[in-house]
């Protein structure tokens, strides 16, 4: 097993720092891959290399939808769910910036596979419940 849990990519951490994203006008992307990619909080940037393949699925992934805010001192970031109409097996995905770092990896925690539908359900967007929260 290549994928071993969630991570907050070190390129996000240092990209935060230095003014690297902007969740206003970047476009931010999700990628599925299979149980044989290797990604991790090192993970730096898209990479193609074991990421799924099947038809419906385009190389790259979907492009998502952010929702942000800020609720009592605890800045929020979380995506619209995203789906595939395809019959799909995936691990794992990696959200990254269109042309840029590696933000974070899902671990599935096992393969999942989809029939018809293949759908990601992101957490809400809120200072308790977010993907990504700073406080």
């Amino acid at each position: 097993m290549a994928f071993t849990g969630n991570y907050t990519c070190n390129s996000f951490k240092s990209g935060l720092i230095d003014g690297d994203f902007d969740f206003d006008t970047d476009t931010f992307k999700i990628a599925l891959y299979t149980n044989d990619a290797t990604l991790n909080a090192d993970t730096s940037a898209y990479s193609s290399s074991n990421e799924v393949s099947a038809s419906g699925y385009t190389a790259g992934g979907n492009t998502l939808t952010v929702s942000k805010g800020i609720t009592g001192g605890t800045a929020y970031v979380s995506f619209t769910d995203t789906s595939w109409s395809a019959s799909i097996t995936a691990r794992g995905a990696l959200i990254y910036k269109d042309g840029g770092a590696a933000v974070c990896v899902l671990d599935f925690g096992s393969d999942k596979t989809s029939t018809t539908t293949f759908t990601v359900d992101f957490p809400v967007a809120s200072s308790t419940d977010a993907l990504i929260r700073l406080s």
